[in-house]
């Protein structure tokens, strides 16, 4: 498994969107999607347990993730 990018909540979002998922509501500082009921928090830098957790609650491999923040 590669290293995690440091990424913002924006940006891990962005590329959830481009791997078919939209964003469904916001609340406060969280984006909530639907399907696998991702939240993502709204912030400058995600740490990296909270990008994994996003990651595999997504359905995508670390190198699938990072091919999509290009």
């Amino acid at each position: 498994m590669s290293g995690l990018p440091r990424v913002s909540g924006r940006e891990a979002v962005a590329a959830l969107i481009k791997a078919g998922f939209r964003v469904r509501r916001q609340k406060g500082s969280h984006i909530i999607q639907p399907f696998a009921q991702t939240v993502v928090p709204d912030h400058p830098e995600l740490d990296r347990g909270t990008l994994r957790a996003i990651i595999r609650q997504s359905g995508l491999s670390v190198e699938q993730f990072v091919a999509l923040l290009r």
